[in-house]
């Protein structure tokens, strides 16, 4: 690489997930131990190779030492939880060494399967605590939370429901099967886990108004949180806006950012969905499940339909774009976050081209401060941010999705650098106040990291002279 300092962040950033996060992991050897039956139910459960990734975040914050100066600092300590988001995306920058790396391969074996039982046993929730034959220590994230279904604390971390989360859970599944052809994974429990996921579908795409009657219907999930907080619960007594029916879109009560929505049809996270049904379907295809197969390409094809039917709207200056969220009355929101997944990221999870008319109208709107209200700039630094920091901080990740979404030499280069001079202590912050860059949450965070590794990475194999010194050749795992 031309910069030894990008290569150097290159270098710490790759190895940060297997570095810090795997705080558990084992083959699923019983040595001779007799298994215990239970219920059916319970059949083959905590069995197999294992793996608990947690989401490595060093904490930090602004304190005032005078009125007019600031200190920051950093308070190391890691959230001992996996949420099922960050956790896949911590993994991502591995999957195409899994064919390779016996360990690699088996490291992400065990995470599907952590990640089934999850999904199995609270399908609602987003965070997720030490599994029971880890010996870990659980904790508590300080919440009292009223949530609907209810959860058990002691397997459960936090209750969010965000669709992206079980969007996730399949998207660690089918990059493992893109990446190796493998169909070890869909064993008993991941069938169990998918065929729970598809009931939150069927639960969180109906409307808040029975359709022949009119009358209110409580939804399957609320959640309330006492806070002074909006973006931190629900509101309506934890229901959340109405949404009206026949969209063929599917409600999420929580952003990736884990704030709340404001409508609830999270277009980002169903156009996750609808692509990872799709590629879930193939990989069902590959073996030989047709029958299953042709249920999850429904379900894809109709929240497909739906987000270009009611996820499109008409600006005023850029015409047609996507919305960040909609309710199916109408009213949209237009914005984006930071946060995988986002509208900037579109072409990353496949939805559409990056040169889709829609796409390209949406992105000039979303990196432009007149149009994108979470587009923040300041002296020192620019990027996208969100309501889950504040207004002062764009997030080093924004960027990275810029960069990998880009075409245009000047745009990447400009983001890699921006990112490399916010990032001194050689690692991948969260956030970055926009005015002193010094200023950041935490000090280092798995999942930028990640993202920045298979920004480089994909730089490598597009862009290979912004990078690499002469002559430049394409690189690919």
């Amino acid at each position: 690489m031309k910069d030894p300092d990008l290569a150097r962040l290159f270098e710490n950033a790759f190895p940060s997930t297997t570095d810090t996060t795997v705080k558990f992991h084992t083959s699923g050897s019983t040595d001779g131990k007799k298994k215990v039956k239970t219920s059916p139910y319970d059949e083959g459960k905590w069995e197999g190779p294992h793996s608990f990734v947690i989401t490595g975040t060093s904490l930090a914050e602004l304190v005032p030492i005078l009125p007019e100066l600031w200190l920051t600092v950093a308070f190391t300590g890691d959230i001992i939880a996996e949420w099922l988001r960050d956790s896949t995306n911590q993994l991502s920058p591995y999957q195409a060494l899994a064919k390779k790396d016996p360990k690699i391969h088996q490291l992400i074996m065990g995470a599907i399967n952590t990640q089934s039982e999850y999904v199995i046993e609270s399908p609602y929730c987003n965070a997720f605590q030490p599994p029971p034959i880890s010996g870990l220590s659980i904790s508590h994230n300080g919440q009292d939370d009223m949530v609907h279904p209810v959860y058990e604390p002691s397997f459960v971390f936090e209750c969010k429901y965000e669709l992206d989360s079980l969007a996730h859970f399949l998207a660690l599944s089918n990059d493992f099967h893109d990446h190796t052809g493998a169909t070890e994974y869909m064993t008993p429990r991941w069938f169990l886990a998918l065929e729970t996921l598809l009931n939150v579908l069927e639960q969180q795409s109906q409307s808040t108004f029975d359709p022949e009657t009119g009358r209110y219907r409580r939804n399957e999930y609320t959640f309330s949180r006492s806070t002074n907080t909006g973006t931190e619960t629900l509101n309506l007594n934890g229901v959340g806006n109405p949404l009206n029916n026949g969209t063929g879109l599917v409600r999420s009560a929580f952003r990736p950012s884990d704030d709340a929505t404001i409508l609830g049809l999270f277009i980002p996270a169903n156009a996750m969905m609808a692509v990872e049904l799709k590629r879930t379907a193939q990989a069902l295809k590959d073996a030989h499940k047709d029958v299953l197969a042709q249920t999850i390409e429904k379900w894809s094809q109709t929240i497909t339909d739906g987000i270009w039917e009611h996820g499109v709207v008409r600006h005023g200056i850029f015409g047609n774009v996507f919305a960040y969220e909609v309710d199916g009355y109408g009213s949209s929101i237009l914005m984006d976050d930071a946060n995988y997944p986002s509208l900037l990221a579109l072409p990353l999870m496949g939805f559409v081209k990056a040169d889709d008319e829609t796409y390209q109208n949406t992105r000039r709107m979303l990196l432009s401060k007149q149009t994108n209200p979470y587009y923040l700039s300041g002296r020192e630094f620019h990027g996208i941010g969100g309501p889950h920091i504040g207004l002062t901080n764009a997030w080093p990740m924004s960027l990275l999705i810029q960069a990998q979404t880009s075409d245009d030499d000047t745009e990447i280069a400009e983001c890699l650098q921006l990112v490399l001079s916010s990032s001194k202590l050689g690692l991948i912050h969260e956030s970055v106040d926009v005015n002193m860059m010094h200023s950041y949450t935490r000090s280092w965070f798995a999942w930028a990291n990640g993202v920045f590794a298979e920004t480089i990475l994909d730089i490598a194999k597009r862009k290979p002279h912004l990078i690499f010194k002469e002559p430049a050749s394409p690189y690919e795992i």
